[in-house]
């Protein structure tokens, strides 16, 4: 029965991603000469030359990337991607959309944001719409220290030169800050809204304050044993992953037993596990 749901919530995660992709490029990308990289940005900027398709422009130069994929990625992953670059195509084609602003920085901003919203989530789908973000997510599998994010806005950067060229500077500018945005957007919908951070406390009273966190907050911690590098001392040192909204109550602990602690703050991209988002089974 969980696997099912998984792959209902797939496919509906996989259509949605797909449809809110699609439209932003009628309603704020191709009527302003706005080319926000990748292969549906290299098709606008041929539609402005030739008045070809975007979206059947689109699927002919995916084809080539798709077969990779197919080769690659799996049956699944390539199923899956073939419904959204399809999908993709076809709503840019057929559905009739007007622009909705012919401001090109709000529609840098907003196309930039639901286009991000919508890679997101055909990514987290277990699927690709095709073009760069499927070379990028094939580099990822091999260099995966770089985020897909990162990939697509290095391989995007030659469609923005590109649109520079046909269009004039201002438009590659507002590509720049559409793909920006994108994919700002786009790491975060892969990652998960729920952000976290990990506290290292150095303190001579850690299992006091461990405890506190225990009892207060109900949040696990972990007691890293550890050696001072000039005392050559063995201590403990406190790690907690909590959330954003309980940073103030975990740092008033913190200070009401250990005004003189020494607090280490990282960012974590993604936190799995009991009190944050449970890993789907599989």
């Amino acid at each position: 029965m969980l696997h099912k749901n998984k792959h209902i919530t797939q496919w509906i995660s996989l259509a949605v991603g797909t449809f809110l992709m699609a439209v932003s490029f009628p309603l704020f990308f191709i009527r302003n000469d706005i080319a926000p990289g990748g292969v549906s940005g290299l098709a606008t900027i041929i539609y402005a030359l030739t008045g070809f398709p975007v979206g059947m422009m689109s699927a002919i130069i995916n084809v080539p990337l798709f077969l990779i994929s197919w080769r690659h990625m799996g049956r699944a992953f390539a199923a899956k991607s073939l419904v959204a670059m399809l999908g993709v195509s076809a709503v840019i084609d057929l559905l009739p959309m007007s622009v909705v602003t012919t401001d090109p920085v709000l529609a840098s901003i907003f196309g930039g944001a639901l286009m991000g919203v919508g890679l997101g989530l055909v990514i987290r789908s277990g699927a690709t719409t095709g073009g760069t973000d499927m070379a990028a997510m094939l580099i990822h599998q091999k260099v995966p220290i770089i985020s897909v994010g990162g990939f697509l806005l290095a391989i995007d950067f030659c469609v923005v030169v590109l649109s520079g060229i046909v269009f004039n500077l201002q438009s590659a500018m507002y590509a720049v800050i559409s793909i920006f945005i994108s994919t700002q957007v786009m790491d975060r919908v892969i990652e998960g809204l729920e952000s976290a951070k990990a506290f290292f406390v150095f303190s001579s009273k850690t299992s006091e304050i461990a405890d506190a966190v225990l009892l207060k907050m109900e949040r696990g911690v972990t007691l890293l044993h550890a050696q001072g590098a000039y005392s050559r001392q063995e201590k403990d040192v406190l790690l907690c992953v909590i959330t954003r909204l309980q940073i103030p109550q975990f740092k008033a602990i913190v200070e009401e037993l250990d005004p003189s602690a020494f607090l280490v703050v990282t960012d974590v991209r993604e936190a799995l596990g009991e009190g944050f988002t449970r890993p789907s089974p599989e």
